[in-house]
């Protein structure tokens, strides 16, 4: 799984299928994270056309261990596919989605604004 950073942001893009063995990287990735780094992580699924239920627990954990850490954890690029998967298990109300990155960095200026 690459990983970037991007300022205070850290940016993780997993594969399709993004399974256990994903989830399992995905995890291990984020508890590595310097929360006083990194207050933004993005969780780019352009890559992702698939996703079963150990994938999502990952990315439920990680959303559980960015909020106790203060930092905030969104998703951009999702896939129809995968986005059907977040609409049926009702997880599109638990995690920010963006379209693009470019949307993220929208809301993130509008936070400083405000």
């Amino acid at each position: 799984m690459a990983f970037k950073e991007f300022g205070q942001h850290i940016i993780f893009q997993p594969q399709t299928p993004f399974g256990f063995k994903e989830g399992n990287l995905l995890q291990t990735q984020l508890a590595a994270v310097l929360p006083e780094r990194h207050k933004l992580w993005v969780i780019d699924m352009t890559h992702v056309d698939f996703i079963d239920s150990s994938g999502l627990c990952a990315l439920v954990r990680g959303l559980k261990a960015a909020r106790m850490l203060g930092c905030r954890l969104v998703i951009c690029n999702l896939p129809a596919t995968a986005r059907l998967i977040f609409e049926i298990t009702q997880l599109d109300k638990a995690f920010e989605i963006f379209d693009s990155f470019d949307d993220i960095l929208a809301t993130e200026k509008e936070l400083l604004i405000a």
